[in-house]
């Protein structure tokens, strides 16, 4: 790494570089960290927790679940304003499979290559894995198999 250094010191003195400079730049280089630091455990849960969310409210806008909600405002508005939790539980089973498919699949292809490994876990996230069910600790792995083909 040393000849490394002398080289393109002996090679850049022409171009007006002085050594002190190249100095500083080469220990902030030296300095910065090489790999990204890791989320810690908190924050990644925060940030699922967020995007789950934000991931619930898309299926029941996409499904339009709106329309026979019992809220005014949502029905008022166009969109799920409400609980998506509630909402998406209820109306999921009169979603047909091949349209769930779908929406999943276009919200797949709109999700940006560099997003966070939280937001992605969300994503990644079957309709029916977003809302949390009473008496089932996970869900069933059955129709998420099939969701992943």
């Amino acid at each position: 790494m040393k000849r490394r250094i002398d080289l393109v010191m002996t090679h850049d003195a022409d171009r007006a570089l002085d050594r002190t400079t190249f100095a500083v730049a080469f220990a902030i280089f030296q300095a910065t960290p090489k790999t990204k630091p890791k989320l810690q455990p908190p924050d990644a849960a925060a940030r699922f927790a967020i995007e789950k969310a934000l991931q619930q409210r898309r299926y029941c806008n996409a499904f339009a679940l709106w329309r026979t909600c019992r809220d005014k405002l949502c029905r008022r508005e166009g969109a799920c304003l409400g609980d998506a939790n509630a909402c998406l539980k209820l109306g999921l089973t009169r979603v047909p499979y091949d349209l769930q498919r779908r929406v999943r699949n276009a919200i797949l292809k709109a999700t940006p290559n560099n997003i966070g490994a939280p937001e992605r876990k969300a994503r990644q996230c079957l309709p029916e894995d977003l809302y949390e069910r009473r008496g089932a600790n996970s869900p069933s792995a059955g129709s998420a198999a099939a969701w992943r083909r």
